[in-house]
């Protein structure tokens, strides 16, 4: 497989250039609820090369909407990739020391298996007969990337919010193939106040009457408007009440009066606008109705009894990220993994970072106080 673990090439000292890599599978791939997909397909990115030895990879898993695109640039495009700021020659992922591999989740829409790929059984997208997927099942996905790539075991599994609660899965299900774990913003489990947004987000898409029960390919029609909605109410829980102050306040938009009818006027509400309409245009509606539903089922405590009985499971060692404006999965979340480790007898390093961006902040203090810690656990 010495052809899928090759060098990036630099087109300038700015510049990583990539491209997106495929494996395919032909036997079934089982579920945790009790589904099979008769193929699987999973896209992903290589930044790096496999030494000698086989003991410099890291998978970096990407959060709920994201892709493998995580580092550099693709030949055919000019959008950067979403953890640019951490990844490549000289940065805390160090692309000249280690192999780094990003794989599209399963369920997702950028190249990995989902509603919208086709049914090899009826030629048709799958839709909704997609079967419910969960946690499990996208860390099962990744293993196998594993196995094709040849990699024995991950020096370090890293990823934010979902891609959180994917590192503890794999450091629970795959103990001996994963040396460190670094689950930053993330959660055992959802909090019922998580499980009701993602309820009235998904309840946004089916309400929309160009859902059409999922059937909506090849129609013409989309359900733009409930997608749009259900980004809108996510997004406001990925901010801090600090930034959104900061930014927007109850400054109007382009004016300094009010309309007095309905009409957006409020600089944030014109915001979430424009961000609702960006998603549209490049996410599919079901799979965010199947990514929402694997992160309402996951609970590590259900699973395997308690949370305790799942940390005491773990090899790895620890390094847990939060931020302290984070009210989506606050620092307490975090801390609750923590003591279940400790109280293990694992080794474990707890990090609060005092940062006004929310939840968003694993993507946007990339250069701040999350660097030299990266830098430094991983040396």
């Amino acid at each position: 497989m010495s052809n899928f673990m090759c060098d990036i090439s630099k087109m300038n000292e700015h510049k990583v250039i990539t491209k997106l890599e495929f494996f395919h599978q032909t036997s079934d791939f089982h579920l945790e609820g009790g589904g099979v997909l008769k193929e699987l397909d999973i896209a992903y990115d290589v930044y790096g090369k496999l030494n000698d030895n086989k003991d410099n990879a890291i998978l970096v898993i990407h959060a709920l909407t994201g892709s493998s695109h995580a580092c550099g640039y693709y030949e055919e495009g000019e959008e950067k990739g979403w953890w640019d700021d951490i990844i490549g020659p000289g940065k805390p992922l160090d692309t000249d020391r280690f192999c780094i591999v990003c794989s599209n989740n399963l369920g997702s829409c950028y190249g990995t298996t989902g509603p919208k790929s086709i049914n090899p059984e009826t030629g048709n997208p799958y839709a909704l007969t997609f079967p419910i997927i969960t946690i499990g099942d996208m860390v099962n996905a990744q293993k196998l990337l594993m196995t094709h790539l040849e990699i024995p075991f991950w020096h370090t599994v890293v990823g934010g919010s979902q891609g959180g609660m994917e590192v503890l899965e794999w450091a629970i299900s795959y103990p001996e193939f994963v040396k460190r774990a670094i689950p930053i913003a993330t959660t055992h489990r959802l909090s019922a106040q998580n499980l009701g947004f993602d309820a009235v987000g998904r309840t946004a898409v089916m309400e929309d009457i160009n859902w059409q029960n999922g059937n909506y390919y090849g129609t013409g029609k989309f359900p733009a408007s409930g997608l749009s909605v259900a980004r809108m109410i996510a997004h406001i829980t990925y901010l801090s009440e600090q930034s959104m102050h900061a930014k927007f306040g109850r400054k109007l938009r382009n004016t300094n009066t009010y309309s007095w009818d309905f009409d957006p006027e409020f600089a944030v509400e014109t915001y979430l606008e424009y961000k609702g309409d960006s998603f549209v245009k490049r996410f599919d509606a079901n799979s965010y109705l199947y990514l929402t539903k694997a992160m309402s089922y996951f609970d590590l405590g259900e699973k395997h009894g308690s949370l305790f009985a799942a940390m005491q499971k773990t090899h790895a060692t620890f390094l847990i990220f939060s931020f302290n404006s984070d009210w989506l999965f606050p620092t307490s979340s975090s801390k609750d993994i923590v003591r279940a480790l400790r109280k293990s007898g694992k080794e474990v390093s707890f990090v609060e970072i005092d940062t006004p961006y929310g939840h968003d902040a694993f993507l946007l203090e990339a250069k701040g106080g999350m660097t030299d810690i990266l830098t430094g656990f991983l040396k």
